[in-house]
């Protein structure tokens, strides 16, 4: 009887205590948002009757704290979607998957990789993404996460190894520098694309030198997106279109995590990369350092890497959230210089160049702005400063002739760069049927280029100082401003068609302030004589473009569109002293337009293709020929207004899981294949010069570009391997086949392997690779000044490791 008395009794205390802490603490209501499969990224949520708002990160992720026991009612808004509403009964810590139903139509169906299981290593960017609008333009997304490639060496052959029609200059060992170009444009230090980090450039001077010494670390990439020639009309005119590198963010689920990568491999090779990341309450975050060295398999090879980033994002109210993120690098690297044909062909790893140093010192800061106005519309300012400089010093002269001694050469450029860009994106439906989107934007940028050259001392460490009272060669201000305005609408006709057209003002101001030296006597008695110069070139026009999309059946659309280009002449490359190379002072502006069609779409879950053709139409091509000095003495590779050319290509992707097919998705492996080709037929059609010919072949462009790559695996392990071949191409418009000084003539053909392994174990995670397996000796660039000029032979066999923590 006691017995029973006693256990009723604690049952009642029990029952009570529990039914005490149930409605005396506090829990949480967390959860994932999505609408058609995709993260509904800044969907407003509010919590009744508590009135308490939030809204869905990029991950797709919210969270209420503190949440007192009772009834709620959790209300989601989110543009295109109806409105979403659940009641919650709190008792306990609650996890919610939405999914959001579309509005009364449907919103821009899209396609997209349809992989819940995130195994697809590429893909497409929607039709819209944020405040951009990518419908009926050719797109590419390498999910860098689903790679198993070397990333400590930001391996460039197998980063972009499933993005159709890209030409690669791998220019070191360590990933210091980034070189692709696509469809038979130049790959130098991505020049003819405007290259972007998070939306903002990153590029030195997006007027007046848009070449790339920053590089973001693979380690540190969600993804990296692509858009091809029709980007004009949104990101700028030029005609690669635009390279987005998307940097990670803190995790949404967590306060802190932690992650550290240590990599060694051949030549001297180690990489530490180490960050941090998380979510607390409103603010997100993520920040790296990277430190990174090597000695190169040649001599006079080595590098040192510094680098660091930092992303703050705080949700202020649940319509404004802002960001500030800020990107440090700086690295010191010594140049092996070039090689002759005849000295590769004996031994590429020798080096007959000791005294060439780059340095490079990069500062970005960014501040953006993200405002959700209503249901329908919302709002994107981002703002960026850029503080860098770049210094070359080393012997440039022919490479078949021995170093003289005596003072070296110094070029040295500090970049001060200002950029704004505002946008809204509005949606409404169209005849009270399918929903339509605009967008309207604008750019304003003003950027200011120092640039220096003259002697500096005969040394041979990098003492990166001018001998003399002023640099000896030159010494000039590049103030450029630009201003834009731009707009795009997507018409959705049907719920299948769709039709965008677009338009660009473009104003450019570019300007040169300075002094150029000539020698006063061609003998060793000799003063320099100041001659300075003063130019301005200002300009403006508008540019149209049309694309259009449409969708038969479900995972499949049928795409073309239309962009117009131009290329401005900036005074940057003019005054630059180099035995090799000169410029013409006549340079024109280029312009032309870009044409794609193609087809994509996925089969089922296993298997995704885009096929497309594409026609690019460059007017007044710049390029490079050989001439003669008046008096016959010299020989060099002018830069002037070569032609116009025309570009015509197929590309195509396609990745499939072949265990997900056959075993209809039952399969807890994965054995997946890739296949890139593409086919470039690139000439010449009208020649402004007597050495090139009409149907001469554009330089740097091969021909045939094919990869192809298997991996197998499961969540554990994988295991992949990775082949490429690139077909020959000319260094120049002539299409020299050989030069004595090894600045012109042609790039055989190559093919090379890799092959890489990962293991993961709870916290850990084991990763090797092989690169250039077969150990073939080829090389990707001849170069006419820095870092050569002369043959650059490419990398032999290496081999690497990765060990991995991540809490």
């Amino acid at each position: 009887m006691k017995n029973k008395l006693l256990s009723k009794t604690l049952l009642f205390i029990l029952l009570n205590v529990n039914c005490y802490y149930a409605f005396a603490q506090d829990f949480t209501i967390n959860g994932i948002v999505k609408q058609n499969g995709e993260v509904a990224a800044s969907a407003a949520i509010t919590l009744n009757p508590a009135n308490r708002t939030t809204s869905v990160n990029e991950r797709g992720y919210f969270e209420f704290k503190g949440v007192a026991a009772g009834s709620y009612e959790l209300v989601i808004k989110y543009i295109g979607a109806k409105e979403y509403h659940e009641n919650i009964k709190v008792y306990k810590d609650i996890t919610l998957n939405i999914s959001l139903s579309n509005a009364d139509s449907k919103l821009l169906n899209e396609v997209s990789v349809n992989d819940s299981s995130q195994r697809m290593a590429s893909g497409n960017l929607r039709q819209v993404e944020g405040t951009a609008i990518y419908a009926g333009k050719k797109t590419e997304v390498i999910n860098v996460g689903n790679l198993n490639v070397n990333l400590a060496t930001n391996n460039t052959r197998q980063i972009y190894s499933r993005v159709a029609g890209i030409n690669i200059i791998e220019y070191d060992g360590g990933g210091l520098q980034l070189g692709i170009g696509g469809r038979g444009l130049n790959p130098s230090r991505v020049s003819n694309f405007n290259t972007r980090q998070n939306g903002y450039d990153i590029s030195a001077d997006a007027l007046g030198y848009p070449e790339s010494y920053y590089t973001p670390p693979a380690e540190a990439l969600e993804r990296i997106e692509i858009i091809r020639g029709a980007a004009s009309l949104q990101y700028g005119t030029q005609f690669g279109g635009l390279i987005n590198f998307q940097l990670k963010k803190g995790p949404a689920n967590k306060a802190f995590e932690f992650t550290s990568r240590q990599t060694a491999g051949s030549f001297g090779f180690f990489n530490t990369f180490n960050s941090v990341g998380g979510t607390v309450k409103k603010l997100n975050y993520y920040a790296y350092y990277q430190y990174k060295r090597g000695d190169g398999w040649r001599p006079n090879s080595h590098f040192d890497q510094h680098g660091a980033y930092i992303h703050l994002d705080y949700q202020l109210t649940p319509k404004l959230k802002v960001t500030g993120e800020y990107t440090f690098m700086n690295y010191l690297a010594q140049l092996a210089g070039g090689l002759t044909d005849a000295d590769f062909a004996v031994d590429p790893s020798q080096s007959v160049r000791s005294r060439n140093w780059f340095k490079v010192n990069w500062n970005l800061a960014n501040i953006t702005f993200d405002y959700q106005l209503n249901q329908s519309t919302k709002i994107n300012w981002r703002t960026y400063n850029l503080r860098g400089g770049r210094e070359a010093l080393g012997i440039l002269n022919y490479i078949d002739r021995p170093d003289p001694g005596g003072p070296r050469d110094l070029l040295d450029d500090t970049f001060k760069n200002y950029g704004s860009e505002l946008r809204l994106l509005h949606q409404y439906k169209l005849a009270g049927k399918q929903v339509s989107t605009f967008l309207l934007g604008a750019r304003v940028y003003k950027g200011l280029t120092l640039r220096n050259q003259g002697n500096a001392d005969d040394g041979s460490g990098p003492t990166f100082n001018y001998t003399g009272d002023f640099p000896s060669g030159s010494g000039y201000r590049f103030p450029g401003t630009n201003v834009a305005l731009f707009t795009e609408n997507i018409f959705q006709l049907t719920e299948k068609w769709s039709v965008t057209p677009g338009a660009r003002f473009e104003y450019i101001s570019t300007k040169a302030d300075g002094y150029y030296t000539v020698r006063s006597s061609p003998y060793d008695d000799f003063y320099y004589i100041q001659r300075p110069e003063h130019k301005t070139n200002n300009r403006s026009f508008v540019f149209f473009g049309l694309g259009t999309s449409y969708k038969p059946v479900n995972g499949m659309e049928v795409y073309a569109n239309i962009s117009q280009n131009y290329r401005s002449v900036n005074f940057n490359d003019i005054r630059v002293i180099n035995p090799n190379a000169r410029v013409d002072s006549l340079l024109t502006d280029e312009k032309g337009y870009t044409a794609d069609a193609g087809i994509r779409g996925t089969i089922g879950e296993w298997m995704r293709y885009d096929l497309s053709v594409f026609y690019l139409k460059y007017n007044r091509r710049i390029g490079s020929v050989n001439t003669k000095s008046p008096d016959g003495l010299e020989t060099y590779r002018l830069r002037k207004n070569i032609g116009d050319s025309r570009n015509i290509g197929f590309e195509s992707l396609i990745e499939a899981d072949i265990l997900k097919a056959v075993t209809q998705g039952a399969s807890k492996y994965r054995l997946s294949i890739y296949t890139n080709f593409a086919l470039i037929d690139a000439r010449y059609i009208n020649s402004l010069d007597a050495s090139v010919h009409k149907d001469n072949l554009v330089e740097f462009v091969p021909p045939v570009l094919f990869r192809t790559g298997l991996s197998f695996g499961n969540e554990r392990f994988d295991i992949t391997y990775q082949f490429s071949h690139v077909g020959k191409q000319y260094s120049d418009a002539t299409n020299a086949e050989f030069s004595p000084r090894a600045i012109d003539g042609i790039v055989p053909a190559y093919q090379v392997m890799d092959l890489s392994a990962s293991y993961t174990w709870r916290w850990f995670k084991l990763s090797g690779s092989v690169n250039n397996l077969a150990n073939k000796k080829y090389f990707t660039r001849r170069a006419d000044g820095y870092p050569g000029p002369g043959i650059l032979p490419s990398d032999p066999r290496g081999y690497y490791l990765t060990l991995q923590f991540k809490y």
